[in-house]
């Protein structure tokens, strides 16, 4: 079956229209996207509360943190995961607003949605409470913001093809920057920590606050293939949102794709390493193929099977995604589950099993978060920007 067909084009005929309206919404999405917020409101605390009660199992517990720098951990794929969701998401709602407002509307929509994402990130990072010069210009809202605003705006003008070359290009010409522009001191193709050409470049024009000293791991270079990793994501909705493609299919379709990836990324890493930080093409690719292969999941048990149950707190969860982000961000679930279960309580458990009572409290944080998904998705409470 031709590319064409299988990436059904977003720009469809007008017979369409309503279809893309009336489309139903496809839970495993929702569900894929909450189960990696739930990492992120709360499960990192539980980790960290685990590895004190087992502290002989270090090499567990940092291969659940991030990668210091080279290298693939499981919260290395958290972020990647996201952009890749919001790819996926964004065929459905923007072939929605193509459809009612037209291709100008929905790109004066998209690029809205863009600024106030990217507001949002600046006020997650104390907006300019600690002055002008500490103002972190770049950090995850925000890349999210830049990802989803230039990989809708690419949705809604580009052909498949030319969506497929934007991702090629993104890619590799990220790798060909990286590998053969020299820089002073260090040469080309040097990929070390405050070695490397996207370090360079925060260091000389990324201004105020960088995470990480002199650079940042949302720099303004990395932010190229971080795009290309939402256009990943558009191709993979592209697959799912098309009726002309079996069920069945699909998911060989996704798990082919995301076996793919990950392969072409294990080879890729032999010259240009795998490294979040950095944002490497390999780390695209590779997390990309992984994120594929989960949607794959998803969809053939959830929406092929049926069995949705288990995915519910998820559902809550994914269905508000940036709302609950803002509230675990602005307000400490932790320190509410203290003040139901600190002090005594906690000194008594910790005293009957090092680290007990740290994780009974990330476990009642993680509860609260939970719960108040719960309760903005049972009253329908949704933040959209």
């Amino acid at each position: 079956m031709p590319t064409e067909a299988v990436l059904e084009s977003p720009r469809s005929e007008a017979s369409k229209v309503a279809a893309a309206t009336a489309s139903p919404r496809v839970m495993s999405i929702d569900a894929l996207r909450g189960m990696d917020m739930f990492f992120i409101v709360g499960m990192e605390e539980v980790f960290e509360a685990s590895s004190k009660m087992f502290p002989m199992q270090p090499t567990l517990w940092s291969r659940l943190d991030h990668a210091p720098w080279a290298g693939f951990h499981f919260y290395d794929l958290i972020f990647p995961l996201f952009a890749f969701i919001i790819g996926v998401s964004a065929v459905f709602s923007l072939t929605k607003s193509i459809a009612v407002d037209g291709k100008a509307g929905a790109s004066i929509k998209t690029i809205k949605r863009g600024l106030i994402l990217f507001i949002l990130g600046l006020f997650i990072y104390k907006g300019i409470a600690d002055g002008v010069e500490r103002i972190r210009l770049l950090g995850v809202l925000q890349r999210l913001a830049i990802c989803s605003c230039i990989g809708g705006l690419a949705f809604i003008w580009l052909n498949t093809r030319a969506l497929i070359a934007l991702a090629a290009t993104l890619l590799v010409g990220y790798w060909a920057m990286m590998t053969f522009i020299p820089l002073p001191g260090f040469g080309a193709g040097d990929f070390a920590e405050g070695h490397n050409l996207a370090n360079y470049i925060d260091k000389m024009y990324l201004p105020w606050r960088k995470w990480d000293g002199d650079h940042d791991p949302e720099g303004l270079l990395s932010t190229l293939p971080a795009i290309a990793s939402t256009l990943l994501g558009i191709f993979a909705g592209l697959v799912i949102k098309n009726p002309q493609v079996a069920p069945e299919r699909k998911v060989r379709l996704l798990l082919m794709w995301g076996v793919g990836g990950i392969v072409v990324a294990l080879l890729w890493h032999l010259q240009f390493p795998i490294i979040k930080k950095i944002w490497s093409s390999s780390f695209v690719l590779f997390t990309a193929g992984i994120s594929s292969i989960l949607l794959a999941t998803f969809y053939w048990i959830i929406d092929i099977k049926n069995h949705r149950r288990w995915a519910t707190p998820f559902v809550w969860i994914g269905s508000n995604a940036i709302g609950i982000y803002m509230i675990f961000h602005l307000t400490s679930m932790t320190g509410n589950a203290n003040r139901f279960l600190g002090g005594p309580i906690k000194a008594f458990i910790n005293g009957r099993w090092t680290g007990l009572g740290d994780l009974v409290i990330a476990l009642a944080a993680l509860s609260l978060s939970l719960l108040t998904c719960r309760f903005l998705y049972q009253r329908k409470i949704f933040l959209r920007v």
